[in-house]
């Protein structure tokens, strides 16, 4: 995979993670206000995000492993960065509701 097409798989993967991050930030925000069921359905979506980052990431990983050279560049590193960043906040989210919700 030429520095191009790796580039176009980060690209994806910063727009599926942005959108997940959106998501959770919202569901956060709902989570405060008591929106327990809007929070939820919320982090769902930003769930199906996550799935379609890994989706583009896992083509790569597979023409790597399948022993095709990857030129990585720097929107590939973001992507990346971007992507466990949101997870992170995904995992975290979960303990701020809990929090929350005993208020």
């Amino acid at each position: 995979m030429n520095k191009e097409e790796v580039g176009l798989i980060g690209f994806e993967i910063v727009a599926f993670a942005g959108e997940a991050r959106s998501k959770l930030l919202t569901a956060l925000n709902e989570a405060e206000k008591g929106n327990f069921d809007r929070a939820d359905e919320l982090v769902e979506e930003a769930n199906k995000s996550i799935l379609e980052a890994h989706a583009s990431q896992t083509k790569m990983l597979a023409a790597e492993a399948g022993g095709e050279d990857i030129e990585l560049g720097f929107i590939m590193v973001h992507a990346q960065d971007h992507l466990m960043t949101t997870m992170l906040l995904k995992d975290t989210i979960k303990h701020l509701f809990n929090i929350y919700k005993k208020k």
